[in-house]
């Protein structure tokens, strides 16, 4: 597959439009999906497995549980630290991923190859994991991984708020704290972003030329959200080790004189040894489920605001179609 990039600059979808459309997705996304990455989260932190005989819950029994004891809120854990990131979060996936795009794009045809697109979304995934990512996350896991109940004015957690979180964790964890994981979250946002991006990019290709009357206009809400869907889940099929593994690592306090290959490779060995190797797909039903249609509205919402803007918005706004 080759994708067409125009490479007038006046004509390129601008900062300002990924921020605003892109945000605006990444914000819808989260309050519809969020409850089922608190879910996820439980599930990756559980130890259920280790003892022989005890139970393992799976992601319907571990909501009813979260909300049975913490009330529906307690699958909103995390939420602010989540909404805090994600407009910088999606205005860089977007912005990042077009610039990386061009870069690649064949100096004398303009043409971007599939691979060129895998690699960019691949290094978008990478930027926003390093820029913002990782440290929302671990705010988020912190959070999350808190059994507190949201009913109880008395039941006081140890991180009361994502700003509460942040500067304890800052305070006695160090600044460095907030880049655990850093390495896992850059892979995983990166392998994501590269499947996503080009699966997304070969689906929107082949609709076009199947339906040449919608070329030079966005496909139909519906046609978004579905190959948004299918494409959103093939990621979490590809690394759900990774994000697990990385989960853990984050929501732990680092041991002094311990380096972060040697916590990855403790905790590995650990949950394979207590856990075994299924303990490597925690939360992949959830995980799925959150991230699929997580893409899904995200691509849609997108595609919408950013025609909107560039069609009626100011002049600063204005930029070009994102051309497959």
């Amino acid at each position: 597959m080759a994708t067409k990039v125009n490479q007038d600059p006046k004509k390129r979808t601008s900062a300002a439009t990924n921020l605003i459309a892109g945000g605006g997705a990444g914000m819808m996304e989260a309050l519809v999906c969020h409850p089922l990455d608190t879910i996820k989260v439980r599930m990756q932190l559980s130890k259920r497995g280790r003892v022989p005989g005890q139970a393992k819950r799976g992601f319907i029994r571990t909501g009813v549980e979260i909300v049975k004891k913490e009330t529906a809120l307690g699958l909103y854990k995390g939420l602010g630290a989540v909404l805090t990131g994600i407009v910088p979060k999606m205005a860089i996936r977007f912005t990042s991923f077009e610039w990386y795009k061009q870069l690649l794009a064949d100096k004398q045809t303009g043409i971007v190859s599939g691979q060129a697109t895998f690699f960019a979304g691949l290094a978008a995934g990478v930027t926003e994991a390093v820029a913002v990512v990782t440290p929302m996350e671990v705010i988020k896991i912190r959070l999350q991984a808190q059994h507190h109940s949201m009913a109880d004015p008395l039941d006081v957690p140890k991180y009361r708020n994502a700003a509460h979180a942040l500067y304890t964790v800052v305070k006695e964890e160090g600044f460095g704290a907030l880049y655990r994981g850093v390495s896992l979250t850059a892979l995983r946002q990166g392998s994501n972003q590269a499947v996503n991006f080009t699966a997304y990019s070969y689906f929107k290709k082949w609709l076009y030329d199947y339906q040449p009357e919608y070329v030079g206009q966005n496909l139909p809400s519906y046609q978004t959200t579905l190959i948004g869907l299918v494409s959103g889940a093939m990621g979490p099929l590809s690394n759900a080790p990774i994000d697990t593994i990385k989960t853990r690592l984050q929501k732990s306090v680092a041991q002094p004189g311990e380096t972060a290959f040697q916590r990855i490779t403790k905790i590995s060995a650990e949950m394979f040894k207590q856990e075994g190797f299924h303990a490597f797909y925690k939360g992949i039903t959830p995980r799925i489920m959150r991230v699929a249609p997580g893409q899904a509205v995200t691509f849609t919402v997108y595609e919408f605001l950013k025609q909107k803007l560039e069609r009626s918005g100011p002049a600063a706004l204005t930029g070009g179609r994102y051309e497959e």
